[in-house]
């Protein structure tokens, strides 16, 4: 008889969290964010990872470190001292086999050495100060640091532990997605590990071996990486843990199956949620770039909102033993939509989608904290005076109701035969998002040129004319105004009309704010005051057709082949100024922004995106920190649409879009993205369908069903931007503007010539 078997009741996870026999004597919480930190940076340090120098560090680590630590450690408590990253890095990774660990510990010093409990950096540097200290005195010969050269081939002291070593070289992959060092997401998954050990313990004696997932992997690593008060705790479990799943181990999707099963009919719950994937799993690479940040160097911006994403998962599962339904199950379906931001989405799975056996995913996304929460509805095609559908039943999930639930899980029931499980993850921070749209012309005061203003100043001609473009952000919120300056002068009845100004005079300006409209309108007004960047035109060195010189210290030089196609395209940015980081600037998406569509193969994704790949840059930094460099923004210069992580600079991002298009357009003599529009264009009503409110998971995508909104917006930004506008932006007839602005040729040849 099986152990799924002898289950005779449910049990809730907080009844497992009430079990004092399941006691923790570390704080795995604190402990794992620590050691999502280390596996961080053991990840960056590239050095670390040469075979030569992980050979010395296990080196130093076995004759130096182990028996330091162990002859300094009284009783059970080791000191508060930490070693050097490399002999930290090979201890961690011995820790992760238990048994081995204790072994060699035992037969070595006659004792089972621990770890210190240290969880912050303040005493993390204390205690690896007074570690330096210590070995400098013990070993006056040894180098603190590991200073092997990396064309070092020196013999291999421990086989055994150098496999180990190499095994998890790349186990912070599993864990890359910023929320799991959320401190919501670890309480959640405390409490789901904790569950997981009584299962293995309880119930594990039918299983072969038992599979994680990754938040359940992530507490017992931890666990292990603090071997006296893992040997404690699971003092009575050692002989069952040792059936659970290991990481790199290869696993059977029997396996998977056999453990979802045993948590399904413990728990009555889905075993796997949102950022809780089982660890044999492929992991799905998010389509869009989503890293840890520390850093935001936009909040000086106070019209700029962050931007916060997280993950969804929704399962289901038919209510067994109940009374017969009259209707047509094969005419009913589920519709999931968004409660804000994207009211247009409309999600449908067939009811038999969905089993009485078991749990089955059926929806998993990537939502905006913006959209409030997520509506399931049951509908029923069809009617006598009906081709459409009509509402069954409905139930709705707030976002902040899951933040607040056990595990970031809910379970509601719908008309009484299907039960639907919630989850989601932590919201995190991702990149921000902004287009340009056009706006009216403006004066040198900043104010719209209008009538209005113009009865306002008790019909004073207003002097200087300025292109003016709004920034929006993803919610339609305004955050810049940018002007760029194309004529001096006035405009009267009778002759007198503004001139161009000289090409050096042509500058761009970015004001931060929204327009403040008079009384009464909703699209006339000023501009406001602050200017938070410029760019002025230069003339450019040899070898370049441009060059501009922009108010953040940084100068862009821009190259053209004279062809017909853009492609020729290059760009330089220098910085007067010392920098931390070297900025390149590379035509087309490149890294995290390269198209990777899992529905179309590669043949079709380059055919697709050939005649794209010209009107983006990607930003790319290179730093001490990062050397193979990092994507931080990307550009579409053509539609004048930006995406850029928190910690580039939005203001030099968007004076990057605005030069290159307004360079392109002089030296194509065109206007390539129509920069002469001067009219404000009218946006789709917000909340329709706002981009880049909801993206579908990998897991989620196929040919039929992948709609460009559901995708970054760089995948398709024609169509994407195009749905953004209730007006497609044109080349608008002379006519439609007002003699006031100055004329159509004014801004042609301000602007093209």
């Amino acid at each position: 008889m099986s152990a799924s078997d002898c289950i005779s009741s449910v049990t809730s996870l907080s009844e497992v969290s009430d079990d004092l026999t399941l006691r923790f004597t570390v704080d795995l919480v604190a402990a794992s964010r620590r050691n999502l930190g280390f596996l961080r940076l053991v990840s960056d340090s590239l050095w670390l990872h040469h075979k030569s120098t992980l050979i010395e560090a296990i080196r130093r680590y076995d004759q130096l470190w182990m028996p330091l630590i162990a002859d300094l450690t009284t009783g059970s408590k080791p000191p508060m001292i930490l070693p050097p990253l490399d002999i930290e890095w090979v201890w961690f990774c011995h820790t992760l086999n238990p048994s081995n660990y204790r072994h060699y510990c035992e037969s070595r010093f006659l004792k089972l050495v621990g770890k210190p409990t240290i969880f912050d950096e303040e005493n993390e540097e204390y205690a690896l100060n007074r570690c330096r200290i210590i070995w400098e005195h013990r070993f006056p010969s040894e180098p603190f640091e590991n200073e092997v050269e990396s064309e070092n081939h020196s013999s291999v002291y421990s086989e055994d532990l150098l496999d180990q070593v190499l095994k998890h070289r790349n186990l912070y992959t599993v864990f890359t997605e910023p929320y799991y060092s959320e401190m919501v997401y670890l309480v959640a998954a405390k409490q789901r590990y904790r569950g997981f050990i009584h299962m293995v313990h309880t119930f594990g004696d039918g299983c072969s071996c038992l599979v994680p997932t990754s938040d359940v992997l992530l507490m017992l690593l931890t666990h292990q990486s603090y071997p006296i008060e893992y040997a404690v705790d699971f003092k009575e479990l050692e002989g069952a843990v040792e059936k659970i799943v290991r990481v790199r181990d290869a696993v059977k999707e029997q396996d998977v199956n056999e453990t979802k099963m045993l948590w399904e009919r413990i728990f009555d719950l889905p075993y796997e949620k949102a950022g809780g994937a089982a660890i044999a799993r492929s992991i799905s690479e998010t389509p869009f770039y989503w890293d840890v940040t520390n850093i935001d160097v936009n909040t000086k911006y106070k019209s700029m909102a962050p931007r916060f994403l997280f993950e969804v998962r929704i399962s289901g599962k038919l209510i067994s033993n109940i009374k017969g339904i009259k209707r047509d199950s094969s005419q009913e379906f589920f519709r999931l939509r968004m409660a804000k931001c994207h009211r247009k989405l409309k999600m449908d799975k067939p009811i038999s989608c969905f089993k009485s056996e078991s749990w089955q995913k059926v929806w998993h996304l990537y939502c905006e904290f913006g959209t409030k929460g997520v509506i399931l509805e049951l509908r029923y095609r069809g009617g006598f005076c009906s081709k459409g559908s009509s509402v069954q039943d409905s139930i709705s999930f707030s976002w902040n109701d899951l933040l607040r639930a056990p595990s970031l899980t809910l379970g509601k029931e719908i008309d009484g035969r299907v039960r639907i499980v919630a989850s989601i993850t932590p919201p995190v921070q991702a990149s921000y998002l902004l287009k340009c749209v056009p706006d009216r012309v403006t004066a040198d005061s900043g104010a719209m040129v209008s009538d209005v203003i113009l009865k306002m100043n008790q019909y004073r001609p207003q002097e200087g004319r300025w292109l003016s473009r709004t920034i929006l952000d993803h919610g339609g919120r305004e955050c810049f105004v940018i002007r760029m300056r194309v004529g001096g002068g006035f405009w009267r009845r009778g002759g007198e009309a503004p001139t161009a100004v000289k090409w050096e005079d042509r500058i761009i300006q970015i004001c931060e704010g929204s327009w403040s409209y008079v009384v009464g309108s909703t699209s006339i007004g000023r501009s406001p005051e602050k200017v938070v960047g410029t760019a002025t035109p230069k003339e450019p060195i040899e070898g370049f057709q441009a060059c501009w010189s922009f108010s953040t210290g940084n100068e862009l030089l821009i190259q053209w082949e004279k062809t017909s196609s853009i492609s020729g395209l290059r760009f330089d940015l220098i910085n007067d100024t010392p920098s931390e980081s070297m900025v390149r600037l590379l035509q087309g998406r490149h890294l995290q922004y390269q198209v990777k569509r899992p529905d179309l193969k590669e043949e079709q994704m380059k055919r697709e995106g050939s005649n794209e790949e010209d009107e983006y840059v990607t930003v790319i930094r290179y730093s001490e920190d990062n050397p193979t460099g990092k994507a931080t923004a990307l550009v579409n210069w053509k539609l004048l649409v930006v995406e850029l992580l928190p910690e580039e600079d939005s203001v030099l991002v968007l004076l990057l879009c605005l030069s290159i298009l307004r360079s392109v357009s002089e030296m194509k003599k065109e206007d390539v993205g129509g920069l002469l529009v001067r009219r404000r264009i009218r946006e789709a009503k917000s909340g329709e369908r706002d981009w880049g409110s909801v993206l579908l998971h990998p897991w989620s995508y196929s040919s039929s069903t992948s709609s460009p909104y559901l995708c970054p917006w760089y995948w398709d930004a024609k169509t994407v931007m195009a749905s953004q506008a209730q007006e497609q932006v044109g080349h608008q007839p002379s006519s439609s503007y007002s003699q006031a602005e100055g004329g159509d040729s004014l801004y042609r040849r301000g602007i093209i010539s």
